[in-house]
This record gives structure tokens, sequence and C-alpha cells, in this order.
């Protein structure tokens, strides 16, 4: 017992002391009452793979676009459902037709399957999939024959499937149920240094398969999470919620772009209109300073009334479009030589659930006013997003 007592007035003193030799101190005495608890918990300066994770300072980690030749794209979002099955046809006919050049598949989806028979064992021994595209060699060659650019969509945080297979990567309550939001989805912890290696094997399994660009989506911690934090039990290190989702997109981009791949990742758009979103930890220069491509959701229907001096931002596509572009130039403008593309998400669905009088059907003259915002601010790539798939005919996708 009086080991016990003297180790624990020994760790207290470390913990509590200051100074250099005082802060190397309390990394190991962290380190020691972590690995007391049973937790191995990453530190600011952790490891990846037995080398240490570098500093953004370090000149030799300033990313470089692998594809400094790619063409302006202008893509749609594929649902494995779609790349998989019939629809696929009809899917390739458009981009055939018009200016369009790239598909968005989702390759991990928004439940955490992998979205095709996968021949890693590491990768079916951490997650799961399902046989939604049962010849992915097969889409890989269909789209290189049509000349389509193939982006690997992968939905990183939110993840069901490895929350349910593997709690202890996920965030509990007290009575060690897993934590489910309002739809029942699960997340899993942006701190665990093992989610972000799975994430990225599964990035790297693409690139082998041929995708030029890894879409990084739900990069963040769940909505709100700044309220329920205090009542869940999750492991997590010193460093702050930004800093850990802005660590993981660095660490991403170290590890992709020496395969030729590009990095980009989804966000809210508007968040390059306001501050850090420290609840869900998501800091769009941060996050932008470490990918080639970044796609802001810049819907007009996910703005509320006021944005960009509109009542009704989703009957104002054009306005709305444009006040976001403005935003995100102000945001990114300053970073210079750090400024990723900038390729946005635009809508092309209709958002009856606002409500009558909130909202209007979207279609040709409503895509094409937000392509026209586009231009008009200095951005001529994008990507559209319709959930179905179902994209509105005869559109002039300039």
């Amino acid at each position: 017992m009086d080991i016990i007592i003297s180790s624990l007035l020994l760790l207290y003193s470390l913990l509590t002391g200051s100074g250099e030799p005082s802060a190397a101190a309390k990394q190991l005495a962290i380190a020691y009452l972590n690995s007391a608890a049973g937790q191995t918990i990453i530190q600011p300066d952790s490891t990846a793979n037995g080398e240490k994770i570098s500093d953004a300072s370090d000149p030799a980690t300033v990313k470089k676009d692998p594809q400094p030749d790619t063409p302006p794209i202008k893509g749609i979002y594929v649902t494995a459902h779609s790349a998989g099955g019939a629809r696929m046809e009809t899917l390739l006919k458009l981009l055939d037709a018009t200016e369009l050049n790239s598909m968005v598949i989702d390759i991990k989806d928004d439940n955490g399957y992998i979205t095709y028979p996968t021949s890693t064992p590491e990768l079916q021994e951490v997650g799961a999939s399902k046989k939604y595209i049962r010849d992915i060699n097969g889409l890989m060659q269909t789209l290189k024959k049509h000349n389509i650019y193939p982006i690997a969509r992968i939905v990183v945080f939110k993840d069901t499937v490895l929350a349910r297979k593997q709690p202890q990567l996920s965030f509990l309550h007290q009575d060690g149920t897993i934590w489910k939001n309002a739809r029942g989805e699960s997340f899993v912890n942006p701190y665990r240094k093992e989610v972000w290696d799975y994430n990225i094997a599964v990035a790297k399994e693409a690139a082998k398969l041929g995708f030029k660009e890894i879409q990084f989506d739900y990069v963040r911690f769940p909505e709100g999470f700044e309220n329920k934090a205090a009542s869940l039990t999750f492991n997590k290190s010193e460093l702050s919620r930004v800093d850990t989702v802005a660590g993981f997109v660095k660490y991403a981009r170290e590890q992709l772009e020496p395969l030729g791949v590009r990095v980009s990742v989804d966000i809210f758009g508007y968040a390059a209109s306001v501050p850090a979103a420290e609840g869900i930890g998501q800091d769009f220069v941060k996050i932008s300073n470490d990918v080639h491509v970044i796609s802001p959701m810049v819907y007009p229907s996910h703005y509320s009334t006021g944005w960009f001096k509109q009542k009704d931002p989703d009957r104002s596509p054009y306005e709305t479009i444009k006040g976001a572009m403005l935003d995100t130039h102000k945001k990114l403008d300053p970073t210079q030589d750090l400024k990723p593309i900038i390729r946005p998400w635009i809508q092309d669905f209709t958002a009856s659930w606002l409500g009558s009088g909130h909202y209007m059907k979207y279609g040709k003259a409503e895509v094409e006013a937000q392509i026209k915002a586009l231009k008009d601010t200095g951005i001529n790539e994008y990507l559209l997003w319709n959930a179905g798939n179902k994209y509105s005919p005869n559109v002039a996708y300039k």
C-alpha cells in the first residue's frame, strides 16, 4: 500500500510541476495512468506505425497536388446500389452526352459498409462489406472506357457497423450501451488511431483499384457533441476536437498523396461563413490546408432564413450559392499556396420538407442558376447531389 501511495504522490508531483522537464514527465505519467486503466490514449506526439506524425511546419509535409494536369471536375454522386445496378447505364449515358466527367461513388457508405467484396483480410476483420458492387474491377474498367474521373467516397466517423462490431471504438453511455443519434446512427471516436488507420486502409485499397481521388465525408464528431460529451465514455487526448479532426486529415493526406491520389473532404457549407465549429471539430481553414480539394456542401436548402439576406435561401439558388462562395474565398484566400481546389456540392433535389412557401421544385433552371453563381465567383468545378441519383434533364453543364 505504501508503494502505491508513494507512486501516486510521485505521479501527482510530475503532473503538477512546471517547466520543460516536468512537461516530459507529465507525458510519461499520463501514459502510465492510462496504461494502468487499460486504455491507450493518443497523445499529441503519438506515432503512426512506428513513425512520428510529422510536424505541420516541416517543409517536407507541405501538400502537392499529385494530379496537377487534371481538367476541371464536374461530377455526380452515385450510390453503390446504382454503381452496381441497372441505373448505372442511365448515368453513363448522362455523362457521355454532357460536360459532366466524374462520378463520386460510395466505397464505404453511410452505414459503414464497404460496398464491394474486399480482398484485404485486415478490412474484413475490422469492418464489414456488402456486395452492392459485385464486380469492382469491372466497374473501374467501365469508368475508364467512358473517360470518367473516378472518386471514391468514404464515410469516416459516422460508422454504425464498426461501432457495433467494436464498441470500444465508439461513444458509450454510462451503462455500456452504444450512443446513437435520433436516426439510430452511431459514430466512432475520432481520437482513436485505429479508426484513422482503418479508413485510410480502405482508401489505399480504393487507390489500388484505380480511383483517382479519395473523398472523405463525415470527417467530424456527431452534431451537438459538445452537449453530450460529458455524459459519454470514450478515449480522448489533450488535443481539441478541431485539432483531432485536422490531424486525421493531415495524416490521411500524407499517407495517400505518395500513391498519386488526391484527397478531398466534404464539409458543411456554412463552415466557410462562421468561426470554427468547435462542437463537431471542423475548422474550414485547418482542413483545407491539408486537402487537394475542398467540397463545401452549399445546398441552398441547408441554409435558414436570413442567410445571405435571403428570406428563403432554397428559393434563391443563385444568391445563396454566390454568397457561400464569396465567404469561401474570403476564408481561404489568406492561405495563399495552401488554398485547395474549391469544388462545391450543389443541389439537384427538391427540399419539400421545408414546408409550403419555403422551398421550390428544383430542375434545369435551378441547377443552372447555381452553376452560374459558381462561375460568377470564379469556381469552375462542382458536384451534383441527388440521393436517388435522378438528375435533372437538359441541364447545360458549363
